[in-house]
């Protein structure tokens, strides 16, 4: 009986480092095809507020980074927030990446400054971070309680990511990307069941 658990949990845990590392993968790949192949142009494809051709970086910003110290700087907590998040499921960490991505695509392509480019895959950690934060408070399990403590305390410097500060720096990606994270949280909660 535990040999089966074991097993399963190494399979789970293989499969959970293959979406990471994949995900990495692509990330620093697009990082040296724009390096190499395409003269940084790719950065064009980021979110542009408030035009048409803009909204194509809903989809690509979180891929395009401008510099290794960029994509370092996300790869980590990327991989962090990404695994805490996959343990609650391959759907739930799918659709979740899929809200934040919307939202804070088009929450940024809405309130950013008129000529700036948006890239970058730190959208999408605010929204793990707001979604593991937040799922503790919808959920009210001990285990999802324990989890956000554990991600607030690992993480909760990221905060204040949230509000205009650095020049450079997308605040509104962070922002609606924190936002996306926590209506994930809403929607995916599963009810408990009192007795």
């Amino acid at each position: 009986m535990g040999g089966r658990n074991d097993k399963t949990g190494t399979q789970e845990l293989t499969l959970h480092l293959s979406i990471l590392g994949g995900i990495v993968l692509v990330l620093w790949g697009v990082y040296l095809a724009n390096l190499l192949l395409f003269s940084r142009q790719l950065i064009n494809l980021g979110i542009m507020p408030r035009s048409a051709v803009g909204l194509r970086g809903i989809v690509f910003a979180p891929l395009l980074h401008d510099s290794p110290s960029h994509l370092i700087a996300n790869t980590v907590p990327l991989i962090t927030l990404g695994w805490l998040t996959l343990l609650r499921g391959l759907r739930e960490f799918w659709l979740t990446t899929a809200l934040v991505m919307l939202t804070a695509g088009l929450g940024t392509w809405l309130l950013g400054a008129p000529t700036s480019v948006h890239i970058g895959a730190s959208g999408v950690i605010f929204g793990y971070f707001g979604f593991l934060l937040l799922r503790g408070y919808f959920e009210r399990s001990v285990g999802a309680i324990s989890l956000s403590l554990l991600v607030g305390l690992l993480y909760g410097g990221l905060i204040g990511g949230v509000l205009p500060g650095s020049s450079g720096v997308s605040w509104e990606s962070h922002l609606f990307g924190f936002l996306g994270g926590a209506i994930a949280a809403r929607l995916l909660a599963r009810p408990r069941h009192l007795s």
